[in-house]
């Protein structure tokens, strides 16, 4: 498990699966009113983004959409454990519980994942580290300043590389004093979160300079964000060919892993993108 997440012979995709009403994307999509959840339809797209290319189901029970407010943990946890226990069962895919949150964390892994992928970058709830490391789970450290209901009030970097690199190698030390293995750790620079325009498209064109300085894996999630609206104009359903865009550029530029809704269109561009990295690497030795 410690070395199969981000494998150093391709590049990981994370497959979407929001069990939220309210998420920017796909809301409700899974969510069926005061029914709740619909694990079958979970497992069913589940099933979808596998033969699509995932490698990864990335489960979230909380909206993390700029101005999305907090959702209480009894109820993150009746919306994410279910489903995480029930593709378990069908799927030998790892499984990864995106929570801010070290009681939804427990439950996740209790019934099944073995990822935790914390937007926060354990600044939310420090004690979420203490969780993975007991779980012996792997973690993603995501960067975001504020609160989803905060984080896009009038954001600013002095350097973005820099700013993010140092912020993420805090919640990289935060993690390993807690016992999270160094193997077990990948960083995600939070395309999206707290950031400009500019900032987004810095991050994913550095996406390696991020993972030589961090020396450890990086993880993008440009998914249909609106950061690529305010370059194309492409409402939110309409914005997967961006999407694979982005994707492509962070590969080529050095990431080792990509999250996103659409598997199937980026798992083609990612297959494109590791084909221009190698054939660069070739011309240049």
């Amino acid at each position: 498990m410690k070395s199969a997440i981000f494998p150093p012979d391709r590049v990981t995709i994370f497959g979407i699966l929001n069990v939220t009403p309210d998420s920017f994307s796909d809301g409700g999509r899974l969510f069926h009113g005061t029914a709740g959840v619909a694990v079958d339809a979970v497992v069913d797209l589940a099933a979808a983004l596998i033969e699509d290319g995932a490698h990864v189901l990335d489960v979230g029970g909380e909206s993390t959409r700029p101005g999305a407010k907090e959702v209480p943990v009894a109820e993150e946890i009746a919306r994410t454990a279910p489903v995480i226990e029930a593709l378990a069962k069908r799927f030998d895919a790892p499984i990864s519980i995106d929570t801010r949150k070290a009681e939804v964390a427990e439950a996740g892994l209790s019934v099944g994942a073995r990822i935790v992928n914390d937007v926060s970058g354990l600044r939310f709830e420090p004690r979420l580290a203490e969780v993975v490391a007991q779980a012996d789970a792997y973690l993603v450290l995501g960067h975001m300043r504020g609160t989803p209901e905060t984080m896009q009030r009038e954001p600013h970097y002095e350097d973005v590389l820099a700013d993010v690199i140092r912020e993420l190698g805090e919640s990289l030390d935060r993690a390993r004093r807690a016992g999270v293995g160094a193997e077990q750790i990948a960083v995600d620079p939070g395309i999206g979160f707290g950031k400009r325009l500019s900032d987004n498209l810095a991050l994913l064109a550095n996406a390696g300079r991020l993972r030589k300085r961090l020396e450890v894996p990086v993880l993008v999630g440009p998914s249909r964000k609106s950061f690529l609206a305010a370059l194309t104009g492409d409402p939110v359903d309409a914005r997967d060919c961006a999407t694979h865009a982005a994707c492509a550029v962070a590969v080529f530029a050095g990431a080792d892993g990509v999250r996103v809704h659409d598997v199937a269109g980026a798992a083609r561009a990612v297959i494109v993108a590791e084909a221009l990295r190698a054939a660069c690497k070739e011309t240049i030795s």
